[in-house]
């Protein structure tokens, strides 16, 4: 039995008053604005593989950072696209918001808009606070691996160096300085010890998901998988990080 609202109210859906006034908004043509506001979100396509939003994109990067031991690769030109695509969207929410002859209806739409504009903002923020995270606890490691440089941004660069040199200073002047000078060293390595600088642990299990059929993967035993389009997997990190930095695979 429809309720009995269904005939007075229609759905929160984009009516086209809204539509064409956003979309005629000065310099806000890289992102088109999706009729349902839904364009971020990730489309229920279990066969077909939808070509990607920026923000669906984002979301994948994010939960592969969450998920993953290692530091990955930054995103700083996607997160460039997006910061830009807020603040025009921001401000044309304003300009429509100020427009007299906008309905009451049409500002309903406009709140959906900015609740939007504020989902991309916590997914961003949880992104960057993810890698700052890690940067932090590795930045000894980051400032010693010149191959984790490369996956840094200059500004996470400079942040991992200076927390280090602050980090080891601290050590120095707290325990190390009291202690002979043979044991004074942060790099020793010495057997059957933790080491005294934290690395990634890429023999920590992960779920990957795979976005295509990968190539075959040699597992810890020696012996060889492979994973087909669609599939999901539990296996130590290492065995699919060549999958996951090339795109093929993501972390659930």
């Amino acid at each position: 039995m429809a309720a009995p609202w269904d005939d007075d109210l229609d759905p929160p859906m984009a009516g086209p008053s809204f539509i064409d006034r956003a979309r005629s908004a000065p310099d806000d043509d890289d992102f088109p604005i999706a009729d349902d506001f839904r364009a971020g979100r990730p489309a229920a396509l279990p066969q077909e593989v939808a070509e990607e939003t920026p923000f669906q994109q984002l979301i994948r990067h994010w939960m592969n950072e969450r998920h993953a031991p290692d530091i990955l690769p930054g995103q700083e030109m996607l997160l460039g696209r997006l910061l830009d695509h807020i603040t025009k969207q921001s401000s044309d929410v304003e300009l429509l918001r100020a427009d007299p002859d906008s309905s009451e209806e049409e500002h309903f739409r406009i709140m959906l808009v900015q609740t939007e504009i504020e989902r991309v903002k916590f997914v961003i923020r949880s992104y960057v606070r993810t890698r700052l995270h890690k940067i932090e606890k590795y930045a000894k490691h980051i400032s010693i691996t010149p191959m984790m440089h490369e996956r840094l941004s200059k500004a996470e660069l400079e942040h991992a160096q200076r927390y280090a040199r602050l980090v080891e200073y601290h050590f120095n002047q707290s325990v190390l300085q009291s202690l002979p000078p043979q044991q004074r060293s942060l790099d020793e390595d010495v057997a059957f010890m933790p080491p005294m600088i934290s690395a990634p642990d890429k023999l920590r299990p992960v779920f990957a998901h795979a976005l295509v059929d990968c190539p075959p993967m040699r597992l810890p035993d020696g012996t060889s998988t492979e994973m087909q389009k669609g599939q999901t997997s539990l296996t130590p990190y290492y065995v699919v990080e060549h999958l996951l930095l090339r795109g093929e695979v993501e972390l659930v």
